[in-house]
């Protein structure tokens, strides 16, 4: 299959006269595998970001993309297989280019982190599932460390009119969301100045350290919470119910036959069973040699009376019969799945304060595992009976309700009008927003426990949250795609999260020298972007810095804004393209080089050789 190569950058045919005197910048390649929704927002956002593009298919396709000379290459398919066939060979052909890999099982993501070099290894639900779960637990902090410091971005519904410097001091604003008191009700404003006005009722996202937020009362969320016991006892009556329940309408019967034929050819063989006359011992012991057709040959009907031995002949038949009826009855009793069905059942109708996570696929079992580790009880529901995480489920002791997560009655059994929280993660985008819908009818819109909604485009996760009202929903592709772009480009990504609908990232990016950013001011900044803190090789971490602070070479820079943004000066922080006009260029660089001193940067930081 041929190679897509974009067609940015490409030398035009040119007088040579003019080519010796024209300033050339040679664009190094991003090399790209992938054709679903994340693949194609990484491509998106990394040519928005002025990088050119590679699309390859295969593994095959590496050499003919040029991977000796690329800048990155970036494995975003769903496809574990492929991803790791590319991410080994492109490590086989370049050991300095950057390989960005999506490896969704565990095992081949540790065992290619251990051995590979620059880049990332990356698993899809680890980057979504702690937003879900902030949203599902209706925490209003985020916490997050860099530079040795544990900074908390805390939220919170403006108390009453006012601007911000006025309501929270000298906290750094990360976002305000306009509530139905402002002029334009639903605006997100990102990293606003502290003098924005805000109104009673606004939510506002602000960002500090975290003593510094505990020193002023704010106290961050315990991440943890302590599970309902349920006894042995407990364990055991809910069982014996079950298998009450489900049992087959044949078993009783059954069974109370098999207890009057026993005990009936009991009193027969005793009353008439004669050299040796039995006891009521012997006469059970041997109706039940004959009824399960044991025959030990301590006993024999040859010396009986005819009347015995054609008594003999239909117990026999007879208890052939009712033992393979017993058998069957409780063999599917037993192994079917219903069993486990209604136990899954009994033990969500006594849950309280519980979180329902509807679908098992990679973003839910995390969310489950996430969940029952800090210590919340959970309620699955899931379709599919074979879903290969239900062992891992069962592990955790989690209840399973298997059904329609679209009708009622499937949500009903999960007690979802008692749950504080109820996170809807199946693969399928329409299965989640049907659910989502029936949710609300059930609940009402005024719900206090939060609906988590999982998408996974953008673009489909603003529609839902405008045409729903859906206040918590969360595209996949949005809360992924910043670590893929910023490992491939160079800025560690450190954190995402949401603020109402909009979608924010941490990042720490390196000052190359002669960059953009190198001798910019503060202010000269993105106003959408918030330098949180600056480490200079020659000084300790500077929090907050003032608006007029000088961003030097060697820099290492952390930022937190809407991802695009944050790329877009990660873009101003690069090495400047390679030129030539008559040399003067390249002697400028040369001699501002040989002037600053020589600065280590971050492991994370691109090699300006590249």
């Amino acid at each position: 299959m041929p190679i897509a190569i974009d067609s940015v950058g490409q030398r035009k045919n040119q007088p040579a006269a003019a080519q010796q005197t024209e300033t050339f910048q040679f664009h190094r390649e991003i090399i790209v595998c992938g054709d679903d929704a994340l693949a194609n927002t990484i491509i998106d956002e990394l040519r928005g970001a002025g990088a050119r593009i590679i699309r390859i298919t295969s593994a095959a396709d590496l050499l003919g993309a040029g991977v000796h000379r690329a800048r990155a290459v970036v494995c975003a398919g769903p496809n574990d297989a492929v991803n790791l066939e590319i991410a080994l060979l492109a490590r086989r052909f370049s050991p300095n280019v950057r390989v960005v890999a999506r490896l969704a099982d565990s095992v081949l993501r540790d065992a290619v982190a251990a051995v590979s070099g620059p880049g990332a290894i990356l698993n899809v639900a680890d980057l979504a599932a702690p937003s879900v779960i902030e949203a599902v637990l209706s925490r209003n902090t985020h916490q997050f460390a860099t530079a040795g410091i544990e900074f908390v971005v805390w939220g919170s519904a403006a108390p009453k009119d006012g601007t911000l410097r006025e309501l929270y001091k000298d906290l750094a604003p990360v976002a305000v969301v306009h509530g139905k008191n402002s002029p334009t009700p639903g605006e997100v404003v990102p990293c606003p100045g502290r003098d924005l006005q805000v109104y009673a009722g606004d939510w506002t996202s602000m960002i500090g350290v975290k003593d510094e937020m505990e020193a002023r009362g704010i106290t961050v969320q315990p991440s943890t919470a302590t599970r309902s016991s349920q006894s042995r006892v407990r364990r055991v009556i809910d069982a014996l119910r079950a298998m009450r329940e489900d049992a087959n309408p044949l078993l009783f019967p059954s069974v109370i036959f098999t207890l009057v034929l026993m005990f009936g050819s009991t009193a027969v063989m005793r009353s008439t069973f004669v050299n040796p006359r039995m006891s009521w011992l012997d006469s059970l012991y041997f109706t039940s040699e004959v009824i399960t057709s044991v025959g030990f040959g301590d006993y024999s009907f040859a010396q009986q009376s005819t009347f015995l031995r054609y008594f003999a002949i239909g117990l026999m038949f007879a208890g052939v019969t009712v033992t393979a009826i017993l058998v069957a009855l409780v063999a599917d009793l037993l192994l079917s799945r219903r069993f486990v069905h209604t136990a899954g059942i009994r033990r969500a109708r006594r849950m309280r304060d519980h979180i329902v996570v509807v679908g098992l696929g990679s973003t839910g079992i995390r969310v489950v595992s996430d969940l029952a580790a800090h210590g919340y009880d959970v309620v699955v529901i899931e379709h599919d009976e074979n879903n290969r995480f239900l062992p891992t489920v069962a592990k955790l002791d989690v209840p399973v309700i298997f059904g329609d997560s679209t009708m009622r009655q499937t949500l009903e059994s999960a007690r979802v009008d008692r749950a504080r929280g109820i996170a809807v993660m199946t693969q399928d985008d329409m299965e989640n927003i049907r659910t989502g819908i029936v949710l609300l009818e059930m609940l009402g819109s005024d719900t206090k426990a939060p609906i988590v909604l999982r998408v996974q485009g953008r673009a489909l996760s603003a529609a839902v949250n405008q045409q729903f009202g859906f206040e918590n929903v969360r595209s996949v592709v949005d809360l992924a795609a910043p670590w893929f772009i910023g490992a491939a480009m160079g800025l560690q990504v450190l954190a995402t999260f949401w603020v109402g609908q909009r979608s924010f990232m941490v990042g720490a990016m390196l000052v190359a020298e002669g960059s953009e950013l190198d001798g910019m001011r503060m202010v000269e900044l993105s106003t959408q972007t918030r330098v949180i803190a600056i480490i200079r090789p020659e000084g300790p971490v500077r929090l907050r810095p003032r608006r007029d602070a000088v961003l030097q070479a060697g820099d290492t820079v952390y930022l937190i804004g809407p991802y695009r943004e944050l790329i877009a000066t990660l873009r101003k922080g690069q090495p400047p393209p390679l030129t030539a006009i008559n040399g003067e260029r390249a002697l400028t660089l040369a001699a501002a080089r040989s002037a600053r001193p020589d600065v280590r940067p971050p492991r994370w930081a691109p090699d300006p050789g590249n």
